[in-house]
């Protein structure tokens, strides 16, 4: 079963690579549209812009066979702006079109006007599991993970919710509906439970 990985040139892909690597499966880092049509799973990770990301997607044509493949019913896991795009709409220097998946918008912290907290927010933090996400499989509740965004989602359907993180109160930091799974924080760099996340994900059934 063959894991791509797709690259629109907003992300460190190696990592992503090699974090599935390390959990012992093969990983090939994709860029074309028939490439995605012919994954058997598929990860979108991203770093930087929302406007960008989505205009770059769109603009390669991949936004639709991206989509495609997630109503086929195959597995998709989504990490940070690739998380994201998967909304209605991000506010990111403007408001943006997404991908439009699920219902809800992509908004900026307020933690620093409000509380004084940093923004991005930025390192270790941990999980307040909310359902039973293939990706929390033998992961215990609590457990930490790596954080780099300035922006999270607010999804208008509450039961996509996988876990909730607090920083200067609760927000999404990942969802889980069926076969797509995705994450604000990065796997691939949350060392042991991330590597368990990617290894349950290569696990899954296509």
């Amino acid at each position: 079963m063959s894991i791509a990985i797709v690259d629109y040139g907003m992300a460190n892909l190696r990592s992503v690579q090699k974090g599935f690597e390390e959990v012992e499966f093969h990983a090939d880092i994709i860029s074309t549209p028939d490439q995605i049509k012919n994954a058997d799973k598929l990860v979108l990770p991203g770093v930087g812009a929302f406007q960008d990301a989505v205009a770059t997607l769109r603009n390669k044509g991949l936004d639709g066979p991206i989509l495609q493949h997630i109503k086929s019913g195959k597995p998709f896991l989504g990490i940070c702006l690739g998380f994201q795009m998967l909304f209605d709409v991000g506010y990111e220097d403007g408001e943006h079109k997404g991908l439009g998946l699920f219902r809800g918008k992509c908004i900026r912290f307020d933690v620093d006007t409000k509380l004084g907290l940093k923004v991005p927010h930025m390192g270790w933090n941990q999980l307040e599991f909310r359902s039973a996400s293939p990706l929390l499989r033998d992961l215990k509740p609590l457990s930490s993970v790596y954080f780099v965004h300035g922006y999270h989602v607010v999804p208008v359907d509450q039961s996509i919710i996988a876990t909730t993180t607090d920083y200067g109160g609760p927000f999404v930091s990942s969802i889980w509906r069926d076969n797509v799974m995705a994450t604000q924080f990065h796997p691939e760099k949350s060392q042991k439970v991330g590597l368990q996340m990617l290894a349950n994900f290569g696990a899954l059934a296509s």
